[in-house]
């Protein structure tokens, strides 16, 4: 897709600001700024370096950027500062921003045309910026780009300068080291420094500034009436590719994306191309994984995987798939897997009671996808090891019951999604047996009775437990005089709390409801929680929903998951709504309709991602992670059934027909 935003939008308040842009390398490493090519937030820059998804470096922060003219400097940069320093106002010749397979920008100045655009190499921590100048005066002009960088790490914003030491093109300091490539004169310049006011961390009770250094510029002089070419190239490697051969490269990646996937629809394709920003190799494993947001996130397991049969599976990325989960059945331990990897000699965190379930869900999606026998067989010790788990129990308190439900956490753990811990304080406390927690679980038993053949076992033993999973499950969750589930059993005012984790029990492909009983869900949960945003995490009507996000960290992590709207439960919702109306055309043009402000949605924040979260009260511009993984694979989960219906469905199928497995 390609957004364009004009003169008119980039000109009023918050002049650019509020939209971003985020180009990803395949190990966690990043590009990202504003529209109007400010840095609003500590976590961006136009080369943030990964050497692992949980190690990344900011080391080009930004771009200062002058054009000289005869009539004058006009910067093109814009930037606040949080000093007396007088902010770069470049947004004032800024005539459009482009953002289709890359970010594109295009000035007009004193009668000069100046066009920058960026790109990324893939597999590389190396960063382009490209620049064309159309000089239409007589005069000759000179674009002066100085890097202002920071040699620290992400998220981390300097408050004391870091000694940095420059020569020939290399810049050292703090253990890191910056290439610096161009076809312009590159020289050295007096070491300063600047402070730098990040608007957007402000918001999130971040300190809202940070240092940038600068040690060497670039400048190229275009003659009168001629065109002129600068590029600067970023890396912490020596490279002797061009910035326009890395932007080549670069587009023509993101071009070539959604074609593997099949997808037609506009929307979805530019999802597929969202989805590729969150696949990253991990070092410490030796296998793929996805990171769960940007900025602020790193690989999580349980991240990995909601978002795995999205935007793996649905973009047709096979040998992704199998690489992930080879690496989280390689690291189970006590029938759980890692909740969080990290780097050297520390240990896996396993604070995960879904991500284990889950894990169970996706090795049968892919083989529903790819009949890979031998994967199964390869997994089948780790599945059934999970389910023996959760039966006689493991870690977190995690334990089957006798009425065969798990029950999950005691004391200070936070073991769901739902997971806020501030101190001694649980805004959401889950101990018990969680709605979600036990739709997964029948889920894997069902799962895990249909691969115990392909592995070469019987399937009898947990498809018999199934059925009493399956009976409690209705028994004990169902509440036929308010028609919802309960989301926790407590024995707390908590339980009969109507939050959206329900939408699990209706769309996972094994269901512990009847039909009716999931139609049910889906009208409530779209009565009372739906938004075309995502779905609030709490009923407005109940005493603890907090309709705004924002203010200290106290402040938003008691209203993260009580109220606030979260994108990522859309995709069970939709998908649940097409199942209880037995994916029918219908039931899938009615889907569409609901999807219609998607475009609109891409369009805002990050342009062409989907984030991590909105205001439960009225949602409005997007917060926290600007781009999310789970967000996006969900919703290309959703594009992904639509097409398969419009294509296969009978349009006399009898509504209410239900086609699960």
């Amino acid at each position: 897709m390609r957004f364009t935003f004009d003169r008119a939008e980039l000109s009023a308040p918050p002049h650019g600001e509020g939209n971003c842009w985020l180009l990803a390398n395949g190990l966690g490493g990043y590009m990202s700024t504003s529209a109007a090519f400010s840095v609003t937030r500590c976590d961006q820059g136009l080369l943030v370096a990964a050497r692992s998804p949980s190690r990344r470096f900011c080391l080009v922060h930004r771009l200062r950027e002058e054009l000289a003219t005869g009539t004058g400097r006009t910067f093109l940069s814009s930037q606040s500062f949080g000093d007396r320093t007088a902010p770069e106002e470049g947004w004032r010749h800024l005539s459009s921003f482009v953002w289709e397979n890359g970010p594109e920008w295009l000035y007009e100045a004193n009668g000069v045309r100046v066009r920058r655009q960026c790109g990324m190499e893939h597999g590389a921590n190396t960063a382009a910026v490209v620049y064309t100048v159309e000089n239409r005066t007589p005069e000759p002009c000179t674009l002066r780009v100085t890097p202002v960088l920071q040699f620290a790490p992400k998220g981390e914003p300097p408050q004391e300068p870091v000694p940095l030491e420059y020569a020939d093109g290399t810049v050292r300091g703090g253990g890191l080291t910056l290439y610096i490539r161009t076809n312009g004169e590159l020289t050295a310049l007096p070491q300063s420094q600047e402070t730098l006011f990040y608007a957007d961390d402000g918001k999130d009770g971040r300190t809202g500034t940070g240092l940038g250094q600068i040690c060497c510029g670039a400048e190229l002089t275009a003659p009168g009436n001629a065109d002129g070419h600068l590029e600067l190239v970023f890396s912490t490697e020596p490279t002797d590719k061009t910035g326009f051969a890395l932007l080549r490269a670069s587009q023509t990646r993101r071009r070539a994306l959604p074609e593997r996937s099949g997808l037609k629809d506009p929307v979805a394709r530019e999802l597929v191309r969202s989805a590729d920003a969150f696949i990253a190799d991990r070092p410490s494993t030796g296998g793929r994984t996805i990171v769960a947001g940007y900025p602020f996130f790193s690989d999580w397991g349980r991240d990995t995987m909601i978002a795995l049969p999205g935007c793996a599976l649905s973009t047709g990325r096979y040998e992704t798939a199998k690489s992930i989960l080879r690496t989280f059945l390689a690291y189970e331990q006590d029938g759980l897997v890692p909740n969080y990897f990290p780097e050297g000699t520390e240990q896996p965190q396993y604070n995960s009671a879904d991500a284990p379930l889950l894990l169970v869900n996706c090795v049968w999606l892919y083989y529903q996808r790819k009949g890979d026998a031998d994967l199964v067989r390869e997994a089948w010790p780790v599945l059934a090891r999970i389910v023996r788990a959760y039966r006689t129990g493991t870690r977190y308190a995690i334990a089957m019951d006798a009425d065969g439900l798990i029950r999950a956490g005691e004391g200070l753990d936070q073991v769901t999604w739902m997971d806020v811990r501030i101190d001694d304080v649980l805004p959401t406390p889950r101990h018990g047996k969680p709605v979600e927690i036990n739709a997964y679980w029948y889920n894997a038993l069902c799962a895990a009775a249909a691969l115990a053949p392909v592995a070469g076992e019987s399937g009898e033993g947990y498809r018999t437990l199934a059925e009493r999973v399956k009976a409690s499950f209705v028994e004990k969750f169902w509440m036929e005089d308010r028609g919802y589930l309960k989301d926790v059993l407590s024995g707390t005012a908590a339980d009969t709390q109507l939050r959206c984790n329900q939408i699990w029990a209706a769309s996972m492909p094994f269901s512990p409801l009847p039909p009716e009983l999931a139609r049910r869900v889906v009208e409530t949960v779209y009565r009372r929680l739906y938004t075309p945003w995502g779905l609030r995490t709490l009923d407005p009507e109940d005493p603890q929903f907090h309709p705004f996000y924002g203010g200290s960290r106290m402040q938003r992590d008691m209203a993260y998951h009580q109220g606030t709207v979260w994108p990522f439960p859309l995709g069970a919702f939709y998908l649940a709504y097409l199942e209880v109306h037995g994916n029918t055309l219908e039931a899938a043009r009615t889907v569409r309709g609901l999807l219609e402000p998607m475009e609109s949605i891409l369009r805002e924040g990050c342009v062409g991602q989907l984030p991590e979260i909105y205001d439960g009260g009225e949602p409005g511009p997007s917060k926290g992670c600007f781009a999310q993984a789970w967000s996006v694979g969900e919703l290309l989960r959703v594009y992904e059934r639509l097409e398969r219906i419009e294509t296969t469905a009978a349009p006399d199928r009898p509504a209410g027909e239900d086609r699960r497995s």
